[in-house]
């Protein structure tokens, strides 16, 4: 009788709202689709990375990531040809937002992270018969006002999903005392983001590597028009101590590049173009690399990175896992709200280093392109992404699973 008085109370309040179904949606994909729902924003790239991962081991798989309400929510991921992973607000819990919301998008699976149980859309995704795992619990996420005083309404939630995995032994004592059955319960590592190894050309990093040879490099990615005389200013202060040092300037956008390579001239520094003049000679010091999509090759060459989009205040930074996969140590400003997780995790294992203007950038630049500053640093990134891997690998496996059984079942 509790648990049916406790959700008829629920649902009449959420009646009483206004549906606010955020429509129009996105079109859905055809084909399979994942749902991953960040209940907190500190799983979102966790879920990003989780996404792409899935997408590279399942072919035509689609995802939605949803986002609890807030508007400070890392970007969505920039698009490649072999992923599809759509970001957009969970519905409100009004019954037609819900219905709207399920109706549209038609999940084949749900991965929900965290806790902040929505009772309305969690009822309806498995009435549709759609399964749901839950991820990374933690006590934050089972501490709010309506399971301390509904504890029954908590535990027929819990009851809808397939599989529990608890990010630590105090969530899995949280989820017992709830009513969830202990030996339901995975205690796992947090779901933590792992990069991604960004593709590149294999001929591309030979005949770089083998132009470079042993000259001292050093890579600026994401830069912003703002950033660059930061960046050229850096790069006069390194070349003091290693005149043949080599920069890569990534502009943020395509249409800045032009405007890069000038100031770079102005400037007097010898400057060539990557997608237009080619490889570099030895008198080049700056290398406009305007494209995107040789991210990867670049993050390979250099030892030491810069990532901008981090020193002006409103672009919240870029993803430092995608420099730290590839071997390369991370150096940044501190504007980076939309991955402030992911920096702290490499500063405090040793792998990044917080720099605010051209002076420390410079400094920074010019102690590690000492190769054995540059790999110890390397080194620790790498322990950092692959932390996590495990519980990552596993709950790909069990989504896996779970598609397999589906499309098995169609």
């Amino acid at each position: 009788m509790a648990r049916s008085l406790g959700l008829t109370a629920y649902r009449a309040l959420a009646r009483r709202a206004e549906a606010q179904t955020k429509e129009p949606f996105a079109p859905r994909p055809m084909g399979e689709l994942l749902w991953l729902h960040a209940a907190e924003l500190g799983n979102v790239i966790a879920l990003q990375d989780l996404a792409v991962r899935m997408c590279g081991a399942r072919i035509g798989l689609h995802v939605l990531i949803t986002l609890p309400d807030g508007d400070t929510a890392p970007p969505p991921l920039q698009q490649r040809p072999d992923v599809t992973v759509i970001q957009a607000p969970a519905p409100s819990e009004h019954p037609a937002a819900v219905a709207a919301f399920l109706d549209h998008w038609r999940p084949d699976a749900c991965v929900w992270a965290w806790g902040a149980l929505r009772p309305n859309l969690i009822l309806e995704t498995a009435q549709r018969q759609c399964p749901l795992i839950l991820v990374d619990a933690d006590t934050r996420g089972f501490d709010g006002r309506r399971d301390r005083w509904l504890p029954d309404l908590t535990r027929r939630l819990l009851s809808q999903f397939s599989a529990v995995m608890a990010r630590s032994e105090a969530a899995r004592r949280r989820l017992a005392q709830l009513g969830q059955p202990r030996d339901q319960i995975d205690l796992t590592d947090p779901l933590l983001a792992g990069g991604q190894a960004l593709p590149y050309v294999d001929s591309d990093l030979s005949e770089m590597s083998a132009t470079i040879g042993g000259r001292p490099v050093w890579f600026a990615a994401q830069v912003l028009p703002k950033e660059v005389p930061v960046v050229l200013s850096a790069h006069r202060k390194a070349m003091r101590l290693s005149h043949r040092l080599l920069l890569i300037l990534h502009p943020a956008t395509p249409q800045d590049a032009g405007a890069a390579a000038a100031l770079a001239a102005e400037r007097d520094f010898s400057v060539l173009n990557w997608g237009n003049d080619g490889f570099p000679d030895e008198s080049t010091q700056v290398l406009i690399a305007d494209d995107t999509r040789d991210l990867g090759l670049f993050f390979r060459i250099a030892p030491v990175s810069f990532l901008g989009s981090s020193l002006i205040a409103g672009e919240g930074g870029c993803d430092p896992f995608d420099a730290a996969a590839l071997g390369s140590a991370v150096l940044y400003g501190p504007k980076v709200r939309h991955f402030m997780p992911s920096y702290t995790r490499l500063a405090a294992a040793g792998a990044a280093r917080i720099v605010n203007d051209a002076d420390a950038l410079g400094t920074a630049v010019s102690r590690l392109i000492a190769p054995d500053q540059a790999a110890a640093m390397a080194h620790a990134g790498w322990d950092v992404i692959s932390k996590g891997a495990a519980v990552t690998d596993k709950i790909t496996d069990l989504i896996q699973d779970i598609l397999d059984t589906r499309e098995a079942g169609k």
